[in-house]
């Protein structure tokens, strides 16, 4: 349950937006497969220290989709970055075999990533990266593992902002136990789906909505609440037609609502810190 009892409904009545301005023809709009309105979020959940050995972990629900989240600290940097006074933040993202009706094979079995675990892999670490200076970091890898437990579309959207948080806890950490001065993040980071399904623009997809979508859209800000969110990355692709610039503008808004939902939520969260624990154990 959220910190202080607020939930994603509560922040959504905070941040409606007139879906008209959307939809010029909101009668014609069909119901949602779950009954949200098309500018809502699904319920988001962040459970942080859900294990006990990572510097930081955080389990974190989208509706249906749940991935784990944790943060471990490397006292050292990649060899490309020795003696740079610069720290590092990765990621690393995987499916768990049965976190779809079909089993997903290991690919760890297989000898290679595929190219979907690679791509999304690297999007979570710039997003983590974006937000933290590697200076007040020092000289410190952080690796961020994202394992999908139960996947029903925005695995990539809730890993990111779930990293973020084991990514805050840990780093929190580092500063309770005196290893770095001042905590090296500078913004939250969210990230949530948009699209466009049966010709209408819609935020936070699952996945019956998702395989149909014509238009399916990730996006990544930078953030403060109540500020105008930076954009760290936003990836959008036709994939039934062809979307047009009002289109587009259209699904930024949508995005842009639910991301400041996220952020308020992050916010909340880390307003309570994490309990003091020895790292390295």
């Amino acid at each position: 349950m959220p910190a202080n009892g607020i939930t994603t409904e509560s922040l959504h009545r905070q941040h409606r937006i007139n879906i008209t301005t959307i939809n010029e023809n909101p009668e014609t709009t069909m119901p949602r497969p779950d009954g949200r309105a098309d500018d809502e979020l699904r319920p988001i959940t962040f459970e942080r220290d859900y294990t006990e050995m990572a510097a930081g972990s955080v389990l974190v629900t989208f509706g249906k989709t749940r991935v784990l989240c944790t943060a471990s600290i490397d006292e050292s940097v990649p060899r490309w970055m020795k003696n740079s006074g610069k720290g590092w933040v990765t990621a690393e993202y995987s499916m768990l075999p049965g976190a779809s009706p079909e089993r997903i094979d290991r690919e760890a079995a297989k000898g290679k990533q595929s190219g979907r675990t690679v791509e999304i892999q690297r999007l979570i670490g710039r997003a983590l990266r974006a937000s933290c200076d590697m200076r007040l970091l020092g000289e410190r890898q952080v690796i961020v593992d994202c394992d999908v437990l139960q996947a029903d579309g925005g695995t990539r959207t809730a890993s990111i902002c779930g990293g973020y948080l084991a990514l805050h806890d840990a780093l929190t950490r580092l500063v309770q136990n005196k290893s770095i001065k001042q905590h090296p993040l500078h913004s939250y980071v969210s990230a949530i789906s948009v699209g466009i399904v049966n010709g209408v623009p819609v935020l936070d997809l699952p996945y019956v909505e998702d395989s149909t979508a014509e238009v399916d859209m990730n996006v990544v800000v930078l953030g403060q609440p109540g500020d105008e969110p930076k954009f760290v990355e936003v990836q959008g692709t036709a994939e039934g037609a062809a979307f047009s610039s009002g289109e587009l503008a259209s699904m930024l808004a949508l995005a842009n609502k639910g991301l400041a939902e996220i952020i308020d939520l992050q916010a909340l969260l880390v307003m309570d810190p994490p309990a003091p624990r020895v790292l390295g154990r």
